[in-house]
């Protein structure tokens, strides 16, 4: 699956990035703090697993983060793993 194949779509009501997939909904949630993007969770249900999901919703996440102008802590453990394996997101750590 490429990240062509996954649709992203910001709520910024409800501080989250998700995408939807053969029925089951996967998402990354956020807060705002003091000009930072904490990136609190990631969840991918098991059912659609395994196909980057996760990391393109990291990704999106981390895009609409730079346009904004925004650093970035990612509490999750997941989001923080995946900025340590992708170099040009390390200048939006917080």
């Amino acid at each position: 699956m490429s990240r062509e194949d996954i649709d992203v779509v910001h709520h910024p009501v409800s501080s989250r990035f998700i995408t939807e997939l053969e029925g089951h909904q996967a998402h990354l949630d956020y807060q705002l703090v003091d000009g930072q993007m904490h990136v609190t969770h990631t969840l991918v249900p098991g059912a659609i697993g395994g196909r980057g999901i996760a990391g393109e919703l990291v990704r999106v996440a981390l895009d609409f983060a730079r346009a904004e102008g925004l650093k970035v802590k990612p509490l999750c453990s997941y989001a923080d793993a995946w900025m340590r394996r992708h170099p040009a997101y390390e200048d939006l750590r917080a």
